[in-house]
């Protein structure tokens, strides 16, 4: 039995581990809404199974590079711009953000909308970047 005074003493230290564990585990509890894929997987699907992007970042973010041939959608208005997808319900797609976490919560969605082939970019448009792959700047939403 641990002894009162160690939990009455360590009560923020408790708190610290708890709540980091919760985050560590939050992913698999939330279940995913896609395969994690890397820069060099997401490349192949691109490549043999032509895979389409969808890139959920702001606008600005988008502006500032983004993957050759990707779609913007900005998580905040994938809701309203479902239907604009709806041709690339039954195609592989990847789905990007700037580190892997807001395309999860789009995927997340997108699955609840009946998409079948989804894959979250893991570490994002900087994962790709840092794998030296190329990105294209400026343009606007497709």
């Amino acid at each position: 039995m641990v002894p009162m005074e160690f939990i009455n003493q360590n009560v923020l230290l408790i708190g610290v581990v708890i709540t980091s564990g919760l985050a560590l585990l939050w992913p698999m509890l939330a279940g995913a809404g896609g395969d994690d894929v890397s820069p060099a997987q997401a490349t192949q699907l691109i490549n043999h199974e032509n895979a389409h992007i969808i890139d959920v970042r702001e606008d600005s973010e988008f502006a500032s590079g983004h993957l050759p041939e990707a779609v913007h959608v900005p998580i905040s208005k994938l809701s309203e711009r479902i239907a604009d997808l709806e041709k690339f319900k039954d195609k592989p797609l990847i789905v990007c953000c700037a580190s892997g976490m807001r395309s999860g919560r789009a995927c997340r969605q997108l699955k609840k909308q009946g998409f079948a082939s989804l894959h979250n970019l893991a570490g994002g448009v900087d994962a790709w970047v840092g794998a030296g792959y190329p990105v294209k700047k400026g343009g606007r939403s497709k």
